[in-house]
């Protein structure tokens, strides 16, 4: 029985040191966390009333990304010391109130900033209700991180809705374009 509790204690341990590193808390203070974030759904949301993919960007738009703030949350975060920071947040779905979206995204920081280049969607999860796409977008983080992608779960469209043979994310624009018409 002692062996069980040490093992168990050992393994919550683990457990719980493995989780804490995907925190963002571990790398950011909550004013931090917020800026991070408001930048991230500026790349990620669609652009302010009157902003399109390039001038979104401009601070006169800066407060239409900061009133979405509540609706999205960083679930995730990972910094490799190559400087690619890795995250998995949750965001609203525009036509339903109940279900979320889960995006997988890699970017570096630009040096004394909080503004991400290099910017890139990774996946993005179908509609599910918020409990689910913590399920799914964690599992399919710590994938990602573990192994450096995760092709062999692109076929998954349970859990990735896209990229697919249809949508295809564009580097350049920041923004999922159709590569094959429906």
């Amino acid at each position: 029985m002692k062996n069980i509790l040490i093992i168990l204690s050992v393994f919550v341990l683990l457990f719980s040191c493995n989780s804490k590193k995907y925190q963002t808390s571990e790398y950011f203070s909550s004013i931090e966390q917020d800026t991070l974030l408001t930048n991230i759904i500026t790349y990620i949301y669609l652009p302010a009333p009157g902003a399109n993919n390039t001038t979104k960007f401009e601070t006169r738009f800066r407060s239409f990304y900061v009133k979405a703030l509540p609706f999205f949350k960083i679930q995730n975060y990972y910094q490799t010391e190559d400087g690619w920071n890795y995250v998995f947040l949750i965001r609203p779905v525009s036509s339903s109130p109940v279900f979320r979206r889960g995006v997988l995204a890699k970017f570096k920081l630009k040096e004394g900033s909080l503004m991400p280049e290099s910017f890139e969607e990774i996946i993005n999860t179908p509609h599910l209700r918020e409990e689910q796409v913590k399920e799914r977008g964690g599992f399919l983080f710590r994938e990602l991180i573990k192994n450096g992608n995760i092709d062999k779960y692109m076929p998954m469209k349970q859990y990735i809705e896209w990229p697919d043979e249809h949508l295809q994310y564009n580097k350049v624009t920041h923004e999922w374009v159709t590569v094959k018409p429906y």
